[in-house]
């Protein structure tokens, strides 16, 4: 059977402030929402923005970093797979679909105080976070 690749790498922010929970077994897991931007011409010759929102899921270490260092405004860059999940609905009995971002690696970008998004800059808590979030083995944790 041939390779494929199921990677998604996104740079953007932090719609508001993640929410880490534990599994029944004591795992912790971080859901947040990451708002990318596209800037583009319609046919008007007119600059457009759109703005595309991504669910993420960290689990793990690299939740409790995701707790303790990511804010709403945050600047990150995600690297991770893209995953589906589907129930059923226990009121209505309708099938329910889930996509999200499970993230593998995440960066902290910008200067955590000023959440300043064009700034290189790292505190030295944000590279701990960093140097302790790389290399995250992705772990498929079912609640």
């Amino acid at each position: 059977m041939a390779k494929s690749v199921n990677k998604m790498i996104l740079v953007g922010n932090v719609g508001q402030d993640p929410e880490v929970k534990y599994t029944t077994s004591g795992v912790p897991v971080a859901k947040l929402s990451l708002a990318t931007n596209e800037r583009f011409k319609d046919k008007n010759d007119a600059w457009q923005d759109r703005t595309e929102w991504h669910s993420v899921v960290a689990w793990q270490r690299l939740a409790e970093i995701v707790g303790e260092y990511v804010h709403k405004g945050s600047k990150l860059y995600i690297e991770g797979k893209l995953q589906t999940s589907t129930w059923e609905d226990k009121q209505s009995g309708e099938r329910k679909y889930r996509t999200e971002i499970v993230a593998r690696d995440i960066v902290l970008l910008g200067s955590r105080d000023s959440g300043d998004e064009g700034s290189p800059g790292r505190s030295s808590d944000e590279s701990n976070a960093e140097a302790a979030a790389s290399g995250i083995a992705d772990s498929e944790i079912p609640f």
